[in-house]
């Protein structure tokens, strides 16, 4: 071969390796900072121990990966293989693979070991209350920090005690915190062992997996209230007038706003288009510690229920924690020009935050006009959202603290006494959806464990709606009927969401071909 030919080979190759490497910096803008920890989890068996802790970021797990050969344009089914476990099956396509494709070669490609895909389905399913009990068990021997259930994991197998042979400690846990997982470990077991002499399933086990039950069952929350000790609520508080909340008026573009306390109109309406390359981005801004203000226990559940459903409607999802005022800038900078946004149906934003009227906090203390958020995704300033929906759901206070009792704290810091209209909020233009889990000048309530009234509500009603093809005005006028008629224990404290709009058609999202486990 020529010099000029071998040097035109190298051009392309270097060519190739640039426009993956475009690639995976697409997809790594996809990946929040959860997606990050799984991805280490999962690769720990395939990145050195002391490489992986340095990772900060996909890209520096993707770097990893492709010095050890693991991950090139010419082969990238491990990658397709990760995405997949975390449930990132959306991002397949800029590997050019499908859903249906990864499913059907990945039980003879497998690269992520069964006992790590066991460990990560198990910490799917631990919730923040069983973590809490696992970990006062093993007290003597845990350290005293922040752990998540993947870390929690990849603690017990650092320090030997869980391996691919030896679950008894594991399964010593969950036995007496979670019985449902002990299905997962048997058949783990069971497919490990070779087919003859097997390991039979315990009958006790059995009868608790006939009794497991979904996480989030169709049915009267108060009757969960009612079980719940009262010292475990939580208000994210606001003013009260009587015991029913007051409709707000709004007028956009010289109409008026319809808000989903009054009758939804019965006047048939064009669709929103649902049928772009891939649904859109959500982004959730989860703030859980605060520097001046009081912690908000709870939080995460939410962000986590928010993740799940939005998933599985074909959203990207990504979660930012604790996040400040100049990162919070840095997010609706970066999310206004996104690219992702000119292939998308539709584009969602979700705050879990303390506030006050009309504004939510940073992490710093800093209060962000809601209105200041929202204006980011304007026609004018990011065209490719232009006539597209834009939802955004606001978990925090937006009314006055008032004395709570003892098993309730408050959200709403500096009060204001009048509450704004809503149309201080909303961009003046059409495409837009604001939801407030209250009105302004009312408590919103958040149990310490199982997250807020109003996310909870609102992610239990996709579920069961969207299959059902309800518009989201209809599923949020069924969550307003749920969260009113919830209470807490003494039957006091109540709640009214506030939904506005401009929005110029429906929004009906596409039923998913998977079906949701929450």
């Amino acid at each position: 071969m020529t010099s000029q030919g071998q040097s035109l080979n190298s051009t392309l190759d270097d060519n190739c390796q640039e426009n993956f490497r475009g690639t995976l910096l697409t997809i790594d803008s996809y990946l929040g900072d959860q997606d990050v920890e799984r991805l280490k989890f999962l690769c720990r068996d395939s990145i050195a121990l002391k490489n992986l802790e340095k990772c900060g970021s996909a890209l520096d797990i993707f770097d990893y990966l492709m010095a050890e050969e693991q991950l090139s344009e010419e082969d990238p089914s491990f990658l397709a293989e990760l995405l997949y476990i975390i449930k990132q099956k959306v991002l397949l396509r800029h590997l050019r693979y499908t859903k249906e494709q990864v499913e059907h070669w990945l039980p003879g490609r497998r690269k992520v070991s069964p006992f790590r895909n066991l460990l990560y389905e198990l910490s799917e399913d631990i919730s923040s209350e069983n973590l809490k009990s696992m970990i006062f068990l093993l007290r003597e021997s845990i350290p005293k920090v922040q752990m998540t259930s993947l870390s929690f994991l990849a603690y017990l197998e650092k320090q030997d005690k869980i391996s691919e042979d030896n679950l008894t400690l594991l399964e010593d846990l969950c036995k007496k915190i979670v019985p449902n997982l002990m299905r997962k470990i048997d058949k783990y077991k069971r497919e490990k062992a070779p087919q003859v002499g097997a390991p039979p399933v315990a009958k006790e086990t059995e009868s608790l997996h006939q009794g497991e039950k979904e996480l989030f069952p169709h049915s009267d929350i108060n009757q969960l209230l009612e079980a719940l000790p009262e010292v475990s609520w939580q208000d994210e508080h606001v003013q009260r007038n009587g015991d029913r909340a007051t409709p707000v008026s709004v007028e956009m573009l010289g109409a008026s706003v319809d808000t989903l306390t009054s009758e939804t109109s019965t006047k048939e309406t064009a669709v929103y288009r649902m049928d772009r390359k891939h649904r859109g981005l959500c982004v959730v801004v989860n703030n859980h510690s605060f520097t001046s203000l009081s912690k908000r226990p709870g939080t995460n559940k939410d962000a986590e229920c928010l993740k799940r459903v939005f998933q599985w409607l074909g959203f990207s999802v990504r979660i930012y924690v604790n996040v400040t005022k100049g990162r919070l800038e840095e997010v609706l900078q970066q999310f206004q020009t996104h690219p992702g946004h000119a292939d998308g149906d539709c584009f969602v934003f979700c705050v879990l935050t303390h506030g006050k009227f009309g504004a939510v906090y940073s992490s710093d203390g800093d209060l962000i006009p809601i209105r200041q958020i929202m204006s980011h995704f304007t026609a004018q300033q990011c065209p490719a959202l232009a006539h597209k929906p834009k939802l955004f759901f606001i978990q925090a206070c937006q009314g006055e603290e008032i004395q709570p009792s003892v098993s309730i704290e408050a959200d709403a810091v500096n009060p204001e006494h009048v509450p704004p209209s809503l149309q201080d909020s909303v961009p003046v233009e059409a495409d837009f959806l604001l939801g407030l889990a209250t009105v302004p000048g009312y408590v919103s309530f958040r149990h310490v464990e199982e997250g807020s009234w109003y996310i909870q509500s609102l992610c239990n009603h996709l579920k069961d709606l969207v299959p059902r093809q309800e518009d989201i005005l209809s599923i949020l006028t069924a969550v307003n009927d749920d969260v009113s008629r919830q209470a807490d224990k003494r039957g006091k404290k109540k709640q009214m969401p506030q939904p506005a709009f401009t929005l110029r058609k429906k929004v009906v999202f596409p039923v998913p071909q998977e079906e949701l486990l929450l």
